[in-house]
């Protein structure tokens, strides 16, 4: 073979590995585009459905209204994606991608909570993905179970911080029984799923705080027939020590974001 036509050869696969080095990285930023509005959004919705209120429902159903709005902010970011990801190219990056679409469905599953009371299906979290022109990418079953694994720590942050108002308690005794439940199911999908082992430890060590805060609330409550008063005192005390530490590390994080 001439040497100009292995030069023109070589010179071809020197254009391919540019290509898939700028792709790379313009996904990457996307990623992390995602991934920043989707902590927004969630920190959104820990702020609104905290806020006082007659009406608990219709708190709930606000908060995931503006959290949904605010997730939508990231479908022009997805949109721009689609052509990068076409074919084989969604397997090649899915490293890259990955990270952002976890940190998503916890953010759009944690709204869904918040207005359904439900764990979001795979289906809506796909629809959720889409729009006019069809799916952005298709939507691996790893990362929706990585996503909703994240969703048990927003959980027991919304439990824990709950606890000091009215009927939050009952409200931390569901959550800590829907934590419990999504513990269990995750755990038959960990052979199968990789990194879910881990993120299982994280749900059980969530799961243990909810329980311990509820725990306080109970013996507390019963030792002592404590006036309604006295025992919201108690479990503010309680609360804001099964919380500090969490929301500390969630400072150190957010702040390297």
């Amino acid at each position: 073979m001439p040497s100009a036509a292995i030069l023109q050869v070589f010179e071809h696969f020197r254009e391919d590995i540019d290509d898939a080095n700028d792709r790379r990285e313009r996904l990457i930023k996307a990623s992390r585009d995602v991934t920043n509005i989707s902590k927004k959004a969630i920190f959104l919705l820990h702020r609104l459905i905290l806020e006082d209120s007659g009406d608990e429902r219709a708190l709930a159903l606000r908060a995931a209204s503006e959290g949904r709005a605010k997730l939508a902010e990231s479908h022009a970011i997805f949109a721009l994606m689609r052509p990068e990801l076409v074919g084989d190219r969604f397997w090649r990056h899915h490293r890259q991608v990955s990270p952002g679409l976890q940190e998503y469905i916890e953010a759009l599953s944690f709204a869904h909570y918040l207005e359904q009371g439900t764990l979001i299906s795979y289906a809506q979290v796909q629809a959720a993905l889409s729009d006019a022109d069809g799916p952005f990418f298709t939507l691996p079953v790893a990362d929706y179970l990585l996503g909703l694994s994240d969703l048990t720590g927003e959980l027991m942050r919304f439990a824990i911080s709950n606890l000091g108002r009215r009927s939050g308690r009952t409200k931390a005794n569901e959550v800590c029984a829907f934590v419990r439940n999504c513990k269990a199911d995750f755990e038959l999908f960990t052979p199968h799923v990789r990194d879910l082992c881990k993120k299982q430890h994280v749900t059980a060590s969530s799961l243990e705080k909810i329980e311990a805060a509820a725990y306080t609330v109970v013996v507390r409550g019963s030792e002592y027939d404590l006036a309604p008063e006295a025992l919201d005192d108690i479990v503010s005390k309680a609360s804001a020590r099964f919380s500090d530490h969490d929301s500390h590390q969630d400072h150190v994080v957010y702040n390297d974001v």
